[in-house]
């Protein structure tokens, strides 16, 4: 077996590990011992995704077409981010400022501002819908992160928005890039055509959407006031 192998089964393997501790981290209750194992877990294995895929993106804007390279180049940032946010929104869940607000996190906002700008050029001069979308992303993240340092904590759970709101584009990144390189492996040759493939990038954002609502409903949602919650034990 000749290194290119090993490396794609390794990536394959790593990727397999990611999908699943991703939804055990997903499924258990939060807080719990196997919530924050899976997703201890689950930030590893995307680093070790995410460090080989530099070198990658490199060759594929090198040696491959230029536009390609750069939106893997996106990819990589704003999954990054995404990282970065879910993991220190919980570590640091007690010191805002040292969150959003410290120089590494505003220049990780302009980075993706600048990165969403430039795909959307991309996308609208190669007249491609995926491209747009995804600028988006870029944009409306790094936006949110400099209006929340300039806007300060929102409520007392903010870190448990932060948190969601980048493990599920976490996920958006783990499920595509699942969609995209093993799922066409499975299935039978010529349905892999550009309706599919633009079902694979678009799909699991929608899902993500849908999901925000739910979980901010779950877990976001304000309590209700002692006072109020006594009133109404008492009527009842």
């Amino acid at each position: 077996m000749d290194a290119h192998h090993l490396e794609l089964y390794a990536h394959v393997g790593l990727g397999t590990v990611a999908l699943l501790t991703f939804w055990i981290a997903a499924l258990a209750k939060k807080g719990s011992a196997p919530h924050k194992l899976a997703g201890r877990v689950y930030v590893l294995v995307m680093v070790g995704l995410l460090l080989p895929a530099v070198p990658l993106s490199w060759r594929a804007l090198v040696y491959l077409r230029n536009e390609f390279g750069v939106f893997l180049f996106y990819l990589l940032l704003i999954t990054g981010t995404a990282l970065w946010r879910g993991w220190t929104a919980v570590r640091r869940k007690r010191d805002f400022d040292a969150y959003a607000k410290g120089r590494g996190a505003r220049a990780l906002a302009w980075a993706n501002i600048a990165g969403g700008a430039t795909i959307l050029g991309l996308g609208a001069a190669l007249a491609q819908p995926v491209l747009l979308g995804f600028s988006l992303v870029g944009i409306l993240v790094g936006r949110g992160m400099l209006t929340l340092a300039d806007g300060g904590p929102p409520h007392p759970r903010w870190w448990m928005e932060a948190h969601l709101n980048a493990m599920l584009g976490c996920g958006v990144a783990t499920h595509i890039a699942f969609l995209l390189i093993g799922l066409p492996r499975l299935l039978p040759a010529g349905w892999n055509g550009p309706v599919l493939q633009a079902s694979c990038w678009l799909a699991p954002l929608v899902v993500s959407a849908l999901a925000r609502v739910h979980l901010a409903r779950k877990y976001l949602a304000p309590a209700p006031a002692r006072g109020a919650a006594v009133a109404a034990a008492v009527r009842a």
